[in-house]
């Protein structure tokens, strides 16, 4: 597994990270044994980090106690301000209260990587200022090593990288093979602020999988047109005989221009695929028809958070 270093923070970080909402339970039931193996499983096949959050069910406490006696061989990264049934709380107290619940559950006497999670759906004014003021404190106490916030929105991410100096930012769903906007909207302006950049939803929420059928006629919380794009982009792929899930994942690890893909999984047959397809040469031919049925830039942002951080 390729690592790069974590921006200017000294630390270093594989191109594929593990998410743990699905080890937290946050999308259906999943026995310990097997989130446990795929922590193993993880570890085994060069995974450095491991992505957490309060919001993800029980997910930090399951990570500890995976992780009890491999701490040393990971970096743990978790995050504080949104909070199980959808509670928003950014305030300097919470913040605090929230991150020695997060040491607690996680077996550990620091986080690797402290962010502040999907700041968008609050006003950005104090998260900006007392919750990075906080964020700065519990750096400086040696609480974590690297700070940064996360979220959807690339207006509230480009806010984060001119108006603080963290260490990382995390966005998701904006590098896919339906949006490379992580990297025309954010990476020059993380580049020159030294903030690395770090993707999420490499498969934009189950859009790119074989399961775009079901999930259009389901719906989905993105536009109408972001589905309709991933119907003809699993179309190419069907008739090439290719998975859209495998080439999803390679655009998001290999060209997004973050440096590390978070991959959520507790399926230690998709996590391997992560990891293969993080250096595994992409059909470029192949790419190309799939990148022509895009959606339209101007129509294809989800509606996540308040307006005004839209």
């Amino acid at each position: 597994m390729h690592v790069t270093p974590l921006g200017t923070t000294g630390l270093e970080i594989s191109s594929v990270s593990f998410g743990t909402a699905p080890l937290g339970q946050l999308f259906g039931p999943v026995p310990l044994e097997t989130g446990i193996a795929a922590v193993d499983e993880a570890i085994d096949l060069g995974i450095t980090f491991f992505d957490s959050s309060p919001y993800y069910g029980d997910a930090e406490e399951r990570l500890g106690i995976a992780l009890k006696g491999k701490r040393d061989r990971v970096l743990i990264g978790t995050k504080a301000g949104r909070n199980r049934g959808e509670i928003f709380d950014f305030s300097p107290a919470a913040i605090r209260r929230g991150v020695e619940e997060s040491l607690r559950l996680l077996q550990t006497d620091h986080l690797d990587v402290l962010q502040l999670h999907d700041i968008e759906f609050v006003d950005l004014g104090p998260v900006l200022d007392d919750g990075y003021a906080t964020l700065l404190a519990l750096r400086e106490e040696g609480k974590c090593r690297a700070i940064g916030m996360t979220g959807y929105s690339l207006a509230a991410a480009r806010r984060v990288l001119t108006e603080t100096q963290v260490d990382v930012v995390l966005n998701f769903a904006h590098g896919t093979l339906l949006d490379n906007s992580l990297s025309d909207t954010l990476g020059d302006l993380a580049r020159e602020r030294g903030v690395a950049l770090m993707n999420a939803a490499a498969v934009a929420l189950g859009l790119l999988t074989p399961a775009i059928t079901r999930i259009a006629a389901e719906g989905h919380m993105s536009p109408s047109g972001v589905v309709e794009a991933a119907v003809r982009m699993s179309a190419v792929c069907a008739e090439a005989g290719a998975d859209i899930a495998f080439l999803a994942n390679q655009y998001a690890i290999q060209r997004s221009g973050a440096i590390t893909t978070v991959v959520g999984t507790t399926d230690v047959h998709h996590l391997r695929q992560a990891v293969e397809a993080a250096a595994a040469p992409i059909d470029e031919d192949l790419l190309q028809a799939v990148l022509a049925c895009r959606p339209d830039v101007a129509a294809n942002q989800w509606a996540l958070g308040l307006p005004e951080n839209s």
